[in-house]
């Protein structure tokens, strides 16, 4: 008797040991979802609105832990030393694929020391000038820059910023010269676009969408491949003269490599769920960003093609590292 009771003791261990057991389990505490920039912007933003999905369907609290600085980096460090044990995350986005060309020593890998769930949401950005300004199309704008070389000027949120890379890249597929002028924050930079200072900002599409609507701001064209649903007469800067530009500014969720599949794969249909939700996607819409899950595979592929792509842009625009 005693040997069948060691038997159903051994088997019951090991059923809860085993990676679909704990797949099942999980979670049974708090999970911690770290954003490595500071409340209030785009990536707070996503964070929140997807904690709160995770928390409705998983049953347990989704904590976001704003941890700014550099970069992004010291929050994204800290979820890259964290136990991969499925309750500490990363909402991390695009400056994933610009650091590690920014940076002369990053204290992480990433692409080697996180394993992405899915891709959250992308945040197309737009590019808009003062109404004053002669230029009322993207083409009329290029032929202006090629006529007066060094005379336009562009805003961004700051050295390395997105709006940087971004524009770096635009001014490098056209061969056209543009005089940078960075700004901290994209708050400030719209200010002296309003204010008719500077020429033209790749902005932040739901920070700009009021102005535009309001004709406070002139759209020339959003930055992804296809047109954004709250600006659907706004041709995409690919279609307006520059073909084949693309740049959003993405959000996914990540765990710490070494994380158990079962995990990984449960957090994967949860979110991929949760996004495909009409309660989530219209909470997202009304924030000019537009949902797109993806398998973990994905995201890991497209994270590596934009490390690729952004070490290029910043190799070529000369822009010194950090």
């Amino acid at each position: 008797m005693w040997r069948l009771v060691l038997i159903a003791v051994s088997t019951a261990a090991a059923f809860a040991a085993s990676p679909f057991a704990l797949g099942q389990s999980y979670p049974t505490k708090p999970i911690r979802m770290v954003v490595p920039f500071a409340p209030g912007g785009g990536s707070d933003i996503s964070a929140r609105i997807l904690a709160e999905g995770l928390h409705q369907a998983m049953g347990q609290p989704v904590v976001v832990d704003n941890r700014a600085g550099a970069g992004s980096t010291i929050g994204t460090d800290i979820v890259a030393k964290a136990s991969p044990d499925g309750y500490t995350t990363l909402l991390g986005n695009i400056s994933m694929a610009f650091n590690p060309a920014l940076y002369k020593k990053l204290p992480y890998d990433g692409l080697r020391d996180f394993t992405p769930i899915s891709l959250v949401v992308d945040q197309p950005n737009v590019m808009v000038s003062h109404p004053s300004l002669s230029a009322k199309t993207l083409k009329e704008f290029i032929a202006l820059a090629r006529s007066a070389p060094g005379k336009l000027t562009y805003a961004s949120a700051g050295v390395g910023s997105g709006t940087h890379l971004a524009m770096e890249l635009l001014t490098l597929t056209l061969k056209v010269e543009l005089v940078h002028v960075p700004y901290k924050g994209t708050g400030p930079s719209l200010t002296a676009l309003l204010g008719n200072e500077i020429s033209v900002f790749l902005s932040t599409f739901a920070s700009a969408l009021p102005h535009v609507k309001a004709g406070r701001l002139r759209a020339f064209g959003v930055t992804t491949t296809k047109r954004a649903k709250a600006l659907p007469e706004v041709p995409t800067i690919s279609e307006a003269g520059v073909p084949g530009y693309e740049y959003s500014t993405w959000y996914g969720i990540l765990v710490p490599a070494g994380t158990r599949h079962a995990i990984v794969e449960k957090l994967n249909k949860t979110t991929v769920g949760l996004l495909n939700s009409p309660d989530l996607t219209q909470r997202y819409l009304a924030q000019g960003m537009e949902p797109i899950p993806s398998t973990s595979a994905e995201y890991a592929a497209r994270l590596k093609a934009e490390t690729e792509k952004w070490s290029k842009v910043v190799r070529a625009a000369s822009i010194p590292q950090m």
